[in-house]
C-alpha cells in the first residue's frame, strides 16, 4: 500500500485524548485535500459517535471485519465531513479478544484487511488510515500496529506520563521486532496542556528532554470546545473552528504532513 500512510493512535492509558486526536486529526487532514479513512478499533465505540454515527446506524462493524465475516469495504461509511470515511465500532469488539485467540493470523487480520480495501475502487483514492486504538495493550491493538506504518502517541500532561510513554514506546518495540519491522514513531502529541499549571510544564520538559524532536511542536491546550464537541455529534473543528483547540488540531495536521514528506524524500 505504497500511496497509503496507515498511522495508529495509541496509547495504553484511558484519558489521554487519543479518541479527540484521532477524530479531530482525521477532519484536519481531510480539510486539507487528504482522502482519509478511520478506523474505530475501541468497543467503546467513542470515535464513531463523536463523528456522529449513531450505534443505530452501525451496520457492518471493525469486529464484523476482524472475525472475517465482512470486508471492510462493507463497514466503511461516509460521515458529514467531505473526505473522511468511518469504519464505524460497536461492543461487541470487546469478544473479539477471545473469539480471535485461536484465530489463523489472528495479529494480522487488520491487516489484510486494509490491504484488500486498498485494492477496491472506493479504497484506491485513500491517502491515510487513521486507527483509534483501545486504551489497553491487546490483541486489538497488536492488531493496529502490525497494520500501521506508523504511531502517534497522545500524552496527557500529567505526573504518571512518563511512566505510561515508556510502556506504550517498549509495546512498539517489541511488535517491530516480532511482528512489523516497519513501524516506527511519528511523534509524540502533549494533550491537555494548561500553561498556567507548574505541573504541566514539568511534563512537557521532562518529555521533550527525553525524546527531543520525537515530540511534535504544537501542543493540544486544554479546551472546553473540544470537550463539549462530542456529545453533538461532531469533531471540534466542525463545533467551533476558531477555539484554541480546533487551531491546535490544524497546526498538528501540518506537522504530521511535514513528517510524512520529510520521511518520504529521504526514503
Amino acid at each position: 500500500m505504497a500511496n497509503i500512510r496507515i498511522i495508529s493512535i495509541a496509547n495504553q492509558k484511558g484519558g489521554v485524548g487519543k479518541t479527540t486526536t484521532a477524530i479531530n486529526l482525521a477532519t484536519a487532514l481531510a480539510a486539507v485535500g487528504e482522502k482519509v479513512l478511520l478506523v474505530d478499533l475501541d468497543p467503546q465505540g467513542n470515535a464513531s459517535t463523536g463523528l456522529g454515527i449513531s450505534a443505530a446506524d452501525r451496520g457492518v462493524t471493525t469486529y464484523d471485519v476482524l472475525s472475517g465475516e465482512y470486508r471492510m469495504e462493507a463497514a466503511v461509511t461516509e460521515t458529514d465531513i467531505p473526505g473522511l470515511r468511518l469504519a464505524p465500532a460497536g461492543v461487541d469488539l470487546a469478544g473479539a479478544e477471545i473469539e480471535l485467540i485461536d484465530a489463523d493470523r489472528r495479529h494480522f487480520r487488520l491487516k489484510d484487511a486494509l490491504e484488500e480495501y486498498a485494492t477496491s475502487e472506493n479504497g484506491a483514492e485513500i491517502t491515510y488510515v487513521l486507527i483509534d486504538c483501545p486504551p489497553s495493550l491487546s490483541l486489538l491493538t497488536i492488531n493496529a500496529l502490525a497494520a500501521s506504518d506508523a504511531v502517534i502517541i497522545p500524552l496527557q500532561c500529567e505526573f504518571f506520563a512518563l511512566e505510561g510513554l515508556s510502556q506504550i514506546l517498549r509495546t512498539i518495540e517489541t511488535v517491530r521486532s516480532r511482528i512489523n519491522p516497519d513501524i516506527e514513531l511519528q511523534g509524540v502529541v502533549l494533550t491537555m496542556h494548561d500553561r498556567r499549571n507548574n505541573l504541566t510544564n514539568q511534563v512537557e520538559d521532562d518529555v521533550r528532554g527525553h525524546l527531543g524532536d520525537q515530540v511534535y511542536r504544537t501542543v493540544i491546550p486544554r479546551n472546553v470546545r473540544i470537550s463539549e464537541a462530542p456529545s453533538h455529534g461532531k469533531p471540534a473543528l466542525l463545533y467551533d473552528l476558531k477555539c484554541p483547540g480546533s487551531q491546535a488540531y490544524i497546526q498538528l495536521a501540518s506537522e504530521v504532513i511535514q513528517r510524512e514528506r520529510t520521511r518520504a524524500k529521504a526514503a
